[in-house]
């Protein structure tokens, strides 16, 4: 699907569900109000057309930083690319994915009474543990690592079992969501949550990879050394 100016919301949605990210950051709504023209909707609420686009193609592109050898990069440049790249997208997407939830979890709940509360019950676990554990590695963690010495005692054995606890909750809610698989039935909501939780769950993987095989194992030959 080309997306244009002239392209409805709701059909920008249900063919390009992580598009929702734009919409949900303009607070343009791509469920009820989805039979709108993209134009008619950035007009109504004073966006710039083009400018919308443009965010709605990087989200569709964006693309992880291939080639790059973290092995070899500086601490202090890796520490930055996994904040970057990882924890300041995902606090705003935790919020934006919540929210669909709850609202699945509300009007649907009828459909699937055992599994659709138990999902935003795990996802709320897993915000809780993800926005905890981002914290105080930038508060902690992190300026342990880059202030590092040879009197220094950096220990990431909390933050390894923390990222176990996130495995666990992925691998709940892949279960729970039949490997996110969308329902036929589903409305635009219900299918961008999937897809949202789907991607969250593939950048999780590429984060906890980056953080367990590469910056701790890092650390811990500094150490060893």
């Amino acid at each position: 699907m080309e997306i244009t100016a002239e392209s409805k919301v709701g059909e920008i949605a249900a063919q390009h569900p992580m598009a929702t990210r734009v919409f949900s950051r303009h607070k343009i709504d791509f469920c009820c109000g989805g039979g709108v023209p993209l134009r008619e909707v950035c007009d109504q609420r004073g966006l710039a057309t083009t400018e919308v686009l443009d965010e709605i193609e990087q989200v569709l592109t964006a693309g992880g930083s291939a080639g790059e050898n973290w092995n070899e990069t500086p601490l202090v440049d890796l520490v930055r690319h996994i904040v970057d790249a990882y924890h300041l997208p995902l606090r705003e997407e935790l919020p934006r994915l919540e929210a669909m939830a709850r609202k699945v979890a509300r009007v649907h709940g009828d459909k699937d009474p055992e599994r659709l509360p138990e999902m935003l019950r795990t996802f709320l676990f897993l915000r809780g543990e993800l926005e905890d554990h981002m914290q105080r590695e930038e508060e902690v963690l992190f300026p342990e690592i880059l202030s590092w010495s040879e009197s220094a005692d950096v220990s990431v054995e909390r933050f390894v079992d923390d990222h176990s606890e996130v495995g666990r909750a992925l691998e709940r809610l892949r279960a729970l969501t039949d490997d996110f698989q969308v329902p036929e039935a589903a409305c635009n909501t219900w299918r961008a949550l999937w897809h949202g939780l789907a991607a969250l769950e593939g950048s999780l993987h590429d984060h906890i990879h980056l953080e367990n095989n590469v910056l701790f194992q890092r650390v811990n030959g500094v150490q060893q050394s």
